[in-house]
């Protein structure tokens, strides 16, 4: 997303990344990744549990809660248009502009 804002912007998008992490971790990634775009700390999930991304996950074997990478596409009058749930996290732009047929 990063590497692509730029052509994101220019069709239109604004990005903002949600994360459950506190102000701190997410400024230090925000930093550490030249993020061109905000990041929200949302440490009460009020944002995170609104889009319903927070859930069981499994990684090796465990089971934990956690949030679910997933992105809404939000049109101008603040109705979810579309969704994705299959976040792939290096083709992530390319996945947005497919699905909106740039």
């Amino acid at each position: 997303m990063r590497d692509n804002y730029k052509t994101l912007q220019d069709i239109g998008f604004e990005i903002i990344g949600v994360s459950a992490d506190s102000i701190k971790r997410q400024k230090n990634f925000h930093e550490k990744y030249k993020f061109p775009y905000p990041l929200l700390a949302d440490e009460d999930k009020e944002v995170i549990n609104a889009f319903g991304v927070w859930g069981p996950k499994k990684f090796m074997g465990r089971s934990y809660e956690g949030i679910h990478r997933m992105t809404f596409i939000i049109d101008e009058n603040g109705k979810v248009d579309e969704v994705i749930d299959k976040v792939k996290t290096k083709d992530h732009a390319a996945q947005i502009l497919e699905l909106v047929g740039e």
